[in-house]
C-alpha cells in the first residue's frame, strides 16, 4: 500500500493509506485519541495487576507504546499481542514521532522485535506480534481482559467486521472484558450484541461524539 506520513492536529504523527483514503488515526490528534480510546476508556477501566491485551491492527505501534507506559506508570505487567497484515517498515516508523528521549529506543524495539514469538521489550510489558488477516484469527478460550479493536473503517474493509470474527473474539475473552473500538456504526454494534456482548456507546475523542465499548459480562 502507497502511505506518507502526517501530523495531526495535536502535533503526533499518522499514516494516510492514498489507495484507501484512510488515516490510522484521527486527523485531530492521533496521540489523544489513543489515550482517550484505548488507554482511557479500557485499559483504566481494568484493575489487575496482569493484564492481557490482544489488538487487531498494530499499525504505527501507538496504542503499544501508550498501553507500555501506562503499566511502566501503574507497576502492573502487560502481556500484549498484536495482529499486522501489513507492518509498516523501518523507514515509516522512524519518521514517527510518538516517542521522546527516555522512551525512544523501546519504542523501536516494538517494531524492530521478531514477529510470531514472545518478546520482553521491558521487564513490565511484552509484545507478540503476528502477521496474519484479521480473519485468520483462531479464538484462545478467556484469554484476553482487553480488545483493541483498530482496523481501517467497516465502509472500506466491512470483511473485517464480522460476526464470526466478533464470535471468536468473544470467546477469546475472559469474563467481565473489555472490546474497544472507535466506530458506533449500528451494523457493528447489532453484530457485537448478536454474540454475546453488552454494547455501550460512550465519548468520543475530539472530533468524533461517540465510541463503542463492549463487555464481556
Amino acid at each position: 500500500m502507497n502511505r506518507k506520513i502526517i501530523i495531526t492536529d495535536d502535533g503526533s504523527s499518522s499514516i494516510f493509506v492514498e489507495k484507501l483514503g484512510e488515516h490510522y488515526h484521527s486527523h485531530f490528534g492521533a496521540k489523544q485519541e489513543s489515550e482517550f480510546i484505548f488507554i482511557n476508556s479500557a485499559l483504566k477501566q481494568i484493575d489487575k495487576a496482569e493484564i492481557n491485551i490482544i489488538e487487531f491492527g498494530f499499525g504505527t505501534g501507538l496504542n503499544a507504546l501508550l498501553s507500555m507506559e501506562y503499566a511502566v506508570q501503574k507497576n502492573i505487567r502487560i502481556k500484549y499481542k498484536s495482529i499486522e497484515k501489513y507492518p509498516v517498515s523501518e523507514k515509516e516508523y522512524m519518521e514517527l514521532n510518538f516517542s521522546n528521549k527516555e522512551n525512544n529506543s523501546n519504542f523501536i524495539k516494538l517494531h524492530s522485535s521478531k514477529w510470531e514469538q514472545w518478546i520482553t521489550i521491558m521487564p513490565c510489558f511484552r509484545l507478540y506480534k503476528t502477521e496474519i488477516d484479521f480473519r485468520h484469527f483462531e479464538k484462545e478460550i478467556e484469554e484476553y481482559d482487553i480488545v483493541f479493536f483498530d482496523a481501517f473503517a467497516p465502509d472500506v474493509q466491512p470483511h473485517l467486521w464480522t460476526k464470526e470474527i466478533f464470535a471468536n473474539i468473544y470467546n477469546s475473552m475472559k469474563n467481565g472484558g473489555i472490546f474497544i473500538t472507535y466506530t458506533v456504526k449500528g451494523d457493528v454494534r447489532r453484530l457485537l450484541k448478536s454474540v454475546g456482548f453488552n454494547v455501550e456507546k460512550i465519548p468520543g475523542p475530539p472530533g468524533k461524539r461517540e465510541i463503542t465499548r463492549a463487555w464481556k459480562l
